[in-house]
């Protein structure tokens, strides 16, 4: 540090105010992405109704999916992690920024010091005529000191911080986006193990009831000890089916209490009585590849962290370039309080400083280039987070075609099922038809019903999982200034 008169110091701030514009390093290109029109798989519209985006899960129709994915939203504690992240980046980007205005800080003290005179210093002055052994010093004063952000590195690391803060935002937004579609697929699979279980204990019944016809008509001697155990079998594996549909109805209600920030069981009497399991709506058409770039919050977290690797470059590269600093020390120090304030303990400081890592640019030139490679690394990343987005809805948009498709011909399928189980039974009770028949037209239609369950199940999800893909269940919040 050297101490410089006053005008050097007034003339070299004015020649830092006057260079402060410059920002050395690269400034930030959006990168672009080679993106079809449309997407390659059609959005289906077979649907009644189409849902909006931002709360798809009204578009289900459904008062308890509704309930469910808003407590999730207001309660899960991954959500709550997320926002604190938020509030932690924030605070950065908020001390990124402060570091660019000068330093300010106050300062006072009053000591009071008795000199032992048996130190070398007290044998002299004991000698000396008026010398005090006791003596009292205050001081109050000022100080305030700026880095002149010449070259723009603490610029650029203020942008790179802004940019950090940002993709924080949004990865709360993509974590706030899935939980939503993670509790309303946990309670799609909660109606969809119930339908099932629904399902098996019909089947259940009407085996039953098959077993009983078989007793009466093995006393009458009609039916053979032999067909009789044959049906006691088919009901003893209908219900082999129940346990586990009943421990997968569980895990997706305890799955549920979680994605709620809630023990396990606590809204399970909410959720027990079975009810129907709701049509998924349509998609609105329009959105395409390139419209994922601006709507999921995931691709927009990658590119923010791309921005903040470009803007640490130029901070890397300011490294280069001389630093320079002001400070300024403004009091009043006297050894009798009385006189504090009088002209004569006035004392003031200007000092200009400057560092230079002149001899140093080999470790400068390595932290340009991991500067460099870490932009590198988050534009690949930028460019996949984009690709995936756009597998996800074209996967998504795959499934609810063919599960639809699905459900459709299984529903056919069950409804001439259920007429040929009853012709069978009819004709079974008459003499007509084996035992044998009728079971096989018991286990199709129990197959084929459980299939469709599964399909319509299926098809929601598949919905689901489109909206998620889709950037659905995002509202964005507030910008993050930037100032």
């Amino acid at each position: 540090m050297m101490k410089l008169p006053a005008p050097t110091s007034i003339s070299l701030l004015a020649a830092s105010l006057a260079l402060s514009a410059c920002a050395v390093g690269p400034n930030y290109q959006a990168p672009k992405v080679a993106l079809t029109p449309g997407f390659h798989t059609s959005i289906p519209v077979g649907a009644p109704r189409a849902a909006p985006l931002d709360n798809w899960w009204n578009g289900f129709g459904d008062p308890e999916l509704t309930r469910v994915v808003e407590r999730a939203e207001a309660q899960n504690l991954d959500i709550e992690q997320a926002r604190a992240r938020v509030l932690q980046s924030r605070a950065l980007a908020r001390a990124a920024g402060a570091a660019l205005a000068p330093q300010a800080q106050a300062s006072g003290s009053a000591a009071h010091e008795e000199q032992s005179l048996q130190s070398p210093i007290g044998e002299i002055g004991r000698h000396l005529p008026g010398y005090q052994r006791a003596t009292d010093e205050y001081a109050i004063g000022a100080g305030a000191s700026w880095e002149i952000d010449l070259f723009g590195g603490l610029r650029r690391q203020r942008q790179a911080a802004i940019a950090q803060a940002r993709a924080s935002r949004d990865d709360a937004a993509a974590i706030a986006v899935t939980v939503a579609a993670d509790a309303a697929d946990a309670y799609l699979q909660v109606r969809a193990d119930q339908a099932r279980l629904d399902v098996a204990r019909r089947q259940e019944a009407i085996q039953r009831d098959l077993v009983d016809l078989l007793t009466r008509r093995g006393a009458e001697g009609v039916a053979s000890d032999r067909e009789l155990r044959q049906g006691v079998a088919q009901l003893e594996g209908v219900r082999a089916t129940i346990p586990p549909l009943t421990a997968a109805l569980d895990a997706q209600l305890n799955r549920l209490d979680v994605l709620m920030g809630a023990q396990p069981g606590t809204w399970r009497a909410e959720l027990a009585g079975a009810a129907p399991l709701p049509v998924p709506p349509a998609l609105a058409p329009g959105d395409g590849p390139a419209d994922l770039l601006r709507r999921r919050p995931d691709v927009l977290a990658a590119e923010q962290r791309l921005i903040a690797a470009n803007a640490r470059i130029g901070a890397a590269i300011a490294d280069y370039y001389p630093k320079v600093s002001i400070a300024g020390l403004l009091g009043v120090d006297s050894i009798d309080a009385s006189q504090l304030f009088v002209g004569d303990a006035l004392q003031h400081q200007v000092t200009a400083g400057l560092q230079w890592r002149l001899f140093d640019f080999g470790r400068v030139d390595a932290q340009v280039a991991q500067a460099r490679g870490g932009e590198a690394e988050a534009l690949a990343a930028y460019r996949a987070t984009v690709l995936r987005a756009v597998e996800e809805v074209e996967d998504a948009f795959s499934n609810l075609t063919q599960d639809e498709a699905q459900a459709a011909a299984l529903a056919r399928q069950v409804a001439q099922l259920e007429i040929a189980h009853r012709q069978a039974t009819q004709a079974y009770e008459g003499g007509v038809l084996s035992l044998i028949e009728v079971r096989d037209a018991d286990r199709d239609l129990q197959t084929a019903s459980d299939q469709l369950v599964q399909a319509r199940a299926g098809a929601a999800r598949a919905a689901v999982a489109s909206f998620r893909a889709l950037g659905g269940g995002w509202r964005p919040p507030m910008a993050l200034a930037s100032k």
